[in-house]
């Protein structure tokens, strides 16, 4: 094998060397965007407008009415390594402005036919005289006067041209054009004192007027939804400045992409900001939910550098914990007001003063909140006006155990679907979800057989074991009794369980379900984890039929003009998920929607998608399982606990709640000889 020829260590040409340094700095038309705008910032503009054509492949042009470059410098303005921002390494520790490398211009001019006119300004005010410089593909061809009123314009034509391999890296003109909106945005959020436009050949696609406070320009880029659930804050922690808007927790969406952070004006992508604001919403969101943020962090530039990327769109603190402290207390301190879900719940079950009413309703076991989603807030239907008073004794003859978990007068609600159903006749079988349980659902297997204790019942044991758990006690009797030992709670009327070589032994901290397992095992259970697992798979199930339903009166949704932009990048997605849309001007026609919807839950669903917050149907089954299951601190009687196992089992994935967190712990006999000591690890 012949060893490779030695090579000789030589200087680049200049044009190759240029090619290689704009591929840091200029990755595609939103990063020329980016530079030239900043350039503009920093000349002290008040007016902006960028022009694109074919999405910034064929044109990009930018004018302002900075104070422009005279004409004997615009050759050292596409020089590489000439700036006016920085003179010596002190101004490199304490720079205040966006550009100071000297690399952007003659970067861009190196890969494009370049062209830049500018009219200084001098310093009584007037406006000197314009000159032009062209350069095509970093060659200067000339220096001209130009006609110009005021500022400088720069125009950038037919982008990576020259490099064919760079050129075919670029997405389509229509993702280009959304890339360079989205940075063109973030620039206009850090300075509201200028007006910002930005076309699309013919079209205008965003305009800022000066002056516009910071929630108004996140007004014309978010929705509603999104904009009203924003909370400011602006405080001062160990001498930086933090001030911004972030969201409700309430408001959340599966991705960061609102999530937006400045260090002394500057849009920049920073893990530890990142870090610091989720930790603020710990409690309060799932981790698979992110805020909506905008946060401005003021600080001394000798405290960060700026200094550690190409394109500067990433800073290192001195002090890192200082600044995640400072961002966690000033995000925390917006959300001060804003109670935890727990705190809410706290709130709902909290003890009052005594009253005739209160002591009426102690009388009657409470219904738990969140068996049944919203309906549980208030009453369905209006209480009687001369209800009688039913001890728990009557309560049980009437049918009413507190196991039933309703109330006179309130409509009955199937205990898994939160739905209310017509009352069956007293013997007649109720149908339980998911029937049918499938093989690979392990030990906890479904008692078949009569217990050996109860009396001989010739009832079918498929009828036995569709028994309605609230059924009477006349009807539980003519079934299949009790073959399980439960432990006797007052008011409270145990179903039959239908669960082999299982006992149940209560509840702790009102959430988990203690049972054991053959006298061996000792089963842990996660009651919220279980019940949304059983609702998740039942919507899912219901909704991964791909039937869309024909609406008689179409859908109708008033749209924000960033909603519009999302329909047409989902219309494709709705239709495979049951929704036939159409845009008629500002509105959003939806001519089906999917069977398992009512047209309000379509059209709560059809805002959170357009808004940003889901973006498909497995979302909306995870948030709406969440919702609708019963909750941690509630308490069940041993019938209901025993319904929800056996429910549970039913399901397809046992093991985990569809947030990802176990349903079930199991300690064996083994295990717990360990954990007492009585067997080495």
């Amino acid at each position: 094998m012949n060893a490779p020829a030695r090579k000789t260590i030589r200087l680049l040409p200049p044009e190759l060397s240029n090619q290689i340094a704009a591929g840091e700095v200029v990755e595609r038309p939103a990063s020329v965007v980016k530079e030239l705008v900043e350039n503009s910032l920093d000349a002290g503009a008040t007016s902006v407008l960028v022009e694109l054509e074919n999405g910034g492949q064929t044109l990009i042009r930018v004018t302002d009415d900075g104070r422009g470059v005279s004409g004997d410098q615009l050759e050292l303005a596409v020089t590489r390594h000439a700036t006016s921002k920085i003179a010596d390494v002190g101004d490199l520790m304490n720079i205040r402005s966006y550009g100071f490398r000297g690399e952007a211009l003659p970067s861009i001019a190196s890969v494009s036919r370049f062209r830049m006119t500018s009219a200084p300004q001098e310093d009584d005010g007037s406006v000197g005289e314009a000159s032009c410089i062209d350069v095509s593909y970093g060659a200067i061809k000339s220096v001209s006067p130009a006609a110009l009123n005021k500022g400088t314009m720069v125009e950038v034509a037919e982008l990576f041209s020259n490099i064919p391999a760079r050129l075919k890296f670029l997405k389509s003109p229509a993702t280009e054009q959304k890339k360079t909106q989205e940075l063109f945005t973030r620039l206009a959020l850090a300075r509201t004192d200028v007006s910002f436009t930005l076309k699309a050949g013919s079209r205008e696609l965003v305009r800022f007027e000066a002056g516009q406070t910071l929630a108004r320009r996140m007004g014309i880029l978010w929705p509603p939804a999104i904009v009203d659930a924003l909370r400011p804050f602006d405080v001062t922690v160990a001498g930086m400045r933090l001030r911004g808007l972030t969201s409700d927790p309430r408001s959340s969406q599966p991705r960061a992409d609102r999530m937006l952070f400045y260090v002394n004006g500057r849009a920049v992508n920073d893990r530890l900001l990142m870090r610091a604001v989720r930790q603020a919403y710990q409690g309060r969101l799932t981790s698979r939910d992110y805020p909506q943020t905008a946060l401005f962090l003021d600080m001394s530039p000798q405290e960060v550098d700026v200094n550690v990327h190409p394109a500067k769109n990433e800073v290192r603190f001195r002090d890192e914990q200082a600044v995640f402290s400072a961002v966690l207390r000033a995000v925390s301190g917006a959300l001060a007001g804003v109670p935890l879900a727990s705190e809410r719940f706290a709130e709902r079950t909290e003890e009052r003063p005594a009253s005739p009413s209160s002591r009426e309703n102690a009388e009657r076991p409470a219904r738990p909140l969140g068996f049944w989603g919203e309906a549980d807030a208030v009453r369905v239907m209006p209480k009687p006006k001369n209800e009688p008073r039913f001890s728990p004794e009557e309560r049980q003859e009437d049918g009413l155990s507190p196991s039933c978990l309703k109330e006179r007068g309130a409509p009955e609600r199937d205990f898994f679907t939160g739905r209310p159903t017509v009352a069956p006749a007293p013997h007649a079988p109720r149908p339980l979800v998911n029937e049918s349980r499938p093989a690979s659902v392990p030990p906890l297997a479904l008692e078949t057989a009569p217990s050996p204790r109860a009396p001989k019942d010739d009832t079918p044991a498929a009828q036995r074991d569709e028994l309605p758990r609230d059924a009477a006690p006349a009807a539980s009797k003519a079934a299949t009794p009790l073959s399980l030992p439960l432990p006797e709670t007052k008011n409270d009327a145990p179903e039959d369980s239908p669960l082999r070589g299982i006992r149940y032994l209560g509840q702790v901290a009102k959430t988990y379900l203690v049972l054991s397992q053959n006298d061996d095992t000792l089963l842990l259970l996660d009651q919220h984890a279980m019940h949304e697992r059983i609702f998740y798979e039942k919507f899912r199930a219901e909704g991964s039929r791909g039937v869309a339903q024909p609406l008689l009166v179409p859908l109708e949704l008033d749209l924000h003009p960033a909603e519009t932009e999302r329909l047409l990048e989902l219309k494709d997605t709705l239709l495979r998920l049951g929704f036939e849309t159409s845009c008629r001007g500002s509105r959003c026609l939806a001519q089906t929607m999917p069977p398992e919807m009512d047209r309000t839950e379509a059209a709560a669903f059809l805002r959170e998608a357009l808004s940003g917050r889901v973006d498909d149907l497995e979302s909306v089954w995870i948030r709406h399982a969440c919702a609708t299951a019963i909750r941690a601190g509630q308490r069940l009687t041993p019938g209901d606990a025993l319904h929800l196992v056996r429910q549970w089992l039913r399901t397809e994935s046992p093991d985990f709640c569809p947030h990802g967190r176990p349903c079930a712990v199991t300690l064996e006999k083994a295990d717990l000889e360990k954990l007492f000591k009585r067997r080495q690890p």
